[in-house]
């Protein structure tokens, strides 16, 4: 968890051999063969079709200490913790989570809403204080999840099984295919916004900050609480539960629920994952709709609180562009590709005719050019304004 010293940005929980690319959008280009002789193909053997793994031991050895120093922090947190800290860390623990859930996700990495600057730096605040690497390494990890899922593209590939989706991922170095799909992901809107290079650009300062810094400080300060509870409780303790919270849409989300909108891809809707990740849990309508604003169908707040946020502040001018998926296009896909536990599906569902969806390009979000023109049609957007 050093900060790197060198010359090249290294994100504090990825492997250097995970950068995928510079502040450039980076297109496949065609080349021009000449005629050559080439030999037949050979069979691979099955040793060259595995990931090798290449152990990051510095995530490993701060991931050994947080997990353990957690444990530590959940007692004094139960049993010696003063009422304010144990208030503290809640709001702390819920302040991130809107940070990733509602900034880096929704709004930066699939383009789901707008939003005016004022906004942009509240999420990106918060989303320092989560302490999941800056957002456009966030981000440019999350759109080739979405537009390679479950292929070795996949930084977090939950064919893998549950513990290496869930938290081995970030102890290896990263499979080659995800660097070099990487490139051919588009980044260059992230690279027009001035708040997300801001925070890249300062991101070694501002993370211990506002992770660690100022959440521990204002427990000592404000009612006197001692610095071991206040480190291990408002610290250490939030900020692993937070990561487990966030990692379970990466693993349980892709393994155990339903699939009431496309059976034919490996994300799960899970109320729980849902409760525990501010409405990040009905994982199988976000990755039929990633561009969907609410990430989910329900029009109610219960076990979505990110989309409360963003309606909230949509009403207050600070929002805009609310895209959503329409009834028909929700219905249509259910009915088509759903595994019968949708609402809509009472209805025969059709025959399969050959729309089985899979993972592998898919689309990763608003303004990704595999969006579907029919499906563009079909497709809400609340709350209008002109751009800044």
């Amino acid at each position: 968890m050093a900060p790197n010293i060198t010359s090249t940005p290294t994100p504090l929980f990825l492997a250097e051999a995970e950068l995928i690319s510079p502040l450039r959008y980076q297109k496949t280009k065609p080349q021009i063969s000449t005629p050559s002789y080439t030999k037949p193909p050979q069979k691979k053997s099955s040793s060259q079709n595995q990931y090798p793994w290449q152990i990051v031991w510095r995530n490993v050895i701060a991931f050994v200490y947080l997990h353990t120093a957690a444990l530590y922090g959940l007692y004094l947190f139960i049993f010696v913790a003063h009422r304010y800290t144990v208030i503290w860390g809640f709001l702390l623990g819920s302040v991130g989570a809107i940070g990733i859930t509602a900034g880096a996700h929704r709004l930066w990495a699939h383009k789901a809403y707008k939003a005016k600057w004022p906004m942009r730096v509240f999420l990106a605040m918060c989303q320092t204080l989560a302490f999941q690497n800056h957002i456009y390494e966030w981000v440019r990890d999350h759109r080739v999840h979405h537009k390679f899922t479950d292929t070795d593209a996949d930084p977090h590939n939950s064919k893998r099984g549950f513990f290496f989706s869930h938290i081995g991922w970030l102890m290896l170095k990263k499979h080659k295919d995800v660097k070099e799909k990487g490139k051919t992901v588009d980044m260059s809107d992230l690279e027009q916004d001035w708040v997300v290079m801001f925070q890249k650009r300062y991101y070694m300062l501002l993370l211990p900050l506002l992770c660690f810094v100022i959440p521990v400080w204002i427990p000592i300060h404000f009612w006197k609480e001692d610095f071991s509870t206040s480190w291990y409780c408002a610290g250490i303790l939030r900020y692993t539960l937070s990561l487990n919270f966030t990692w379970f849409v990466n693993s349980v989300a892709h393994i155990w629920g339903m699939k009431p909108y496309d059976r034919f891809i490996s994300a799960v809707d899970n109320k729980i994952v849902a409760a525990l990740a501010f409405g990040e849990g009905w994982h199988n309508y976000h990755h039929a709709f990633p561009w969907d604003y609410k990430a989910a169908e329900l029009g109610n707040y219960r076990l979505n609180m990110s989309t409360a946020l963003i309606d909230f502040c949509a009403k207050l001018g600070l929002a805009y562009d609310l895209k959503v998926a329409s009834p028909e296009l929700v219905k249509r896909r259910a009915l088509r590709t759903g595994d019968g536990t949708h609402p809509g599906s009472a209805e025969k569902q059709e025959e399969e005719d050959g729309h089985h969806h899979s993972h592998e390009n898919a689309v990763w979000g608003w303004d990704d050019e595999n969006m579907s023109p029919d499906e563009l049609k079909l497709v809400n957007i609340l709350n209008r304004s002109k751009q800044e």
